[in-house]
């Protein structure tokens, strides 16, 4: 391996594992940080071809992290699940998710191009492309379902924002008190938001962006398509502003997307995961930081999810 610099280089057994998936004459030549994750180790491998030529994979690596080993089995299964679909997701190469044969659980997987994208730019170009993205995921079909969604926010979990109307809030949160609606099942990524889908940008015509791969589906679950709606609207509206959050809704329904039937059904799920943001608004902003977004601070974050759970219990009336 060309770079030994102690951020990049692979761990020994990690490293001798990839080595045994690597096919004959192969060999990792070169590695870089991945940018981006939140609970998780990313590195691109460069991997030299027999021919002389070059490949490229992604090493996945949990670091003292719990539930490694249920997060990566459940990421490898839906990898393996989306392979053929259509969906541009990675194709899994190994995985070890009880650390057997590497110091940490890790996943190998095929390197997709592109790269995301989180400025304000083209946003009516790019919001549509996410929404028949998240259309064609629930559209897969599975022989063997994966596991039920989780929601942990409760009603006594929420953090009301400071300098927000504890009115509109306590409204919001007793939406989440009553029971979940029912629903009609469909393969959710369950973290499908724009710092988990991969663009082409053209330099010289950004409206020309499309998506070229979908990343991290450690979450994958089943469930009601309005979570996975409603979790890439409150991530749009905290980037974006909260106009976003609710428009995204009205572009998955546009690209053929099925929602609840009922407003209030509809609401619940929004509102949901509008709350559940308000646990972790520093973890959700500060990759958005590191990846350039600096003016979104905590602060910043919190006046826009207090916006955005304002708008949608106004829209309810």
């Amino acid at each position: 391996m060309t770079n030994h610099d102690e951020a990049t280089a692979v761990r020994p057994l990690t490293l001798a594992w990839v080595n045994r998936h690597l096919e004959a004459g192969e060999r990792v030549v070169r590695t870089g940080v991945l940018h981006g994750g939140t609970t998780a180790e990313m590195r691109r491998l460069t991997i030299g071809t027999r021919d002389g030529g070059i490949r490229d994979l992604v090493l996945r690596t949990f670091v003292d992290v719990e539930h490694a080993e249920d997060w990566l089995t459940r990421e490898a299964d839906a990898l393996a699940l989306l392979t053929g679909t259509g969906v541009p997701a990675p194709g899994p190469v190994a995985v070890d998710p009880a650390a057997a044969h590497c110091e940490y659980p890790s996943l190998l997987m095929t390197h997709l191009a592109g790269r995301t994208v989180l400025d304000d730019g083209a946003l009516e170009m790019r919001v549509p492309l996410l929404a028949r993205q998240l259309v064609a995921i629930h559209a897969v079909r599975c022989a063997k379902r994966p596991r039920r969604f989780v929601a942990l926010t409760t009603a006594d979990t929420v953090v009301t924002p400071k300098g927000a109307d504890a009115a509109v809030w306590t409204a919001a949160i007793d939406v989440i008190r009553g029971p979940a609606p029912s629903y009609e099942g469909r393969f959710l990524h369950r973290d499908f938001q724009p710092g988990n889908v991969l663009f082409d940008v053209p330099p010289s015509r950004p409206a020309g962006a499309r998506i070229t791969g979908v990343v991290d589906w450690a979450a994958a679950s089943w469930g009601p398509a309005d979570l996975d709606v409603a979790h890439c609207s409150v991530n749009l509206a905290l980037l974006h502003g909260p106009v976003w959050g609710l428009r995204f809704a009205e572009a998955y329904e546009e690209a053929g997307g099925v929602l609840a039937a009922a407003a209030s059904e509809r609401l619940y799920w929004q509102v949901r995961d509008a709350l559940a943001a308000s646990e972790e608004v520093q973890s959700v902003s500060q990759p958005w930081r590191e990846a350039g977004r600096t003016e979104l601070t905590a602060r910043v974050v919190r006046e826009r999810l207090d916006a955005y759970v304002t708008a949608l219990m106004d829209a309810l009336g």
